[in-house]
């Protein structure tokens, strides 16, 4: 269930070095900055920034950053998955959900670890937490593991 949430312990720890990532995005085209961290079973953090370009195809989120960073360091069972994002200098005040591709992407780790890995979304004021699995937010997804080993 979709349910809001109260930082605190890790959650809020989480939400830090997602901030931190946010810092690092590359955003000139839309100003859209956006900050993810994963969290894995061995308790090791990984920071992803979006980074834009002008052939917007070529744009990267800053959740398949992450995946990508925490992949090539041989990772690819996640508890937690923190997101965080402002438009140009000011503040947000809703949270910011993966988009489709992103949500692929960590439900093809998490079939693959077989773990309901946790999505922590949250505004930059932090006044609004929602937390999430990824079969929340993607309940009919494509992909299990048998197809990764073809």
């Amino acid at each position: 269930m979709i349910k809001r949430v109260e930082p605190s312990g890790i959650i809020e720890d989480l939400l830090d070095a997602a901030t931190e990532a946010m810092m690092d995005a590359y955003c000139p085209y839309s100003k859209f900055s956006v900050g993810a961290v994963i969290l894995t079973s061995r308790n090791n953090i990984y920071r992803g920034a979006n980074i834009e370009n002008l052939a917007y195809g070529s744009t990267i989120c800053a959740e398949r950053s992450a995946i990508c960073h925490a992949n090539a360091h041989g990772e690819r069972d996640y508890l937690y998955v923190a997101i965080i994002a402002k438009n140009g200098s000011s503040s947000s005040i809703e949270v910011v959900a993966p988009c489709g591709a992103c949500r692929q992407m960590l439900y093809e780790f998490a079939k693959l670890s077989e773990r309901d890995t946790k999505i922590i979304m949250s505004n930059t004021k932090r006044s609004k937490v929602v937390m999430a699995s990824i079969n929340e937010l993607l309940p009919l997804g494509s992909g299990s593991p048998e197809l990764a080993k073809l």
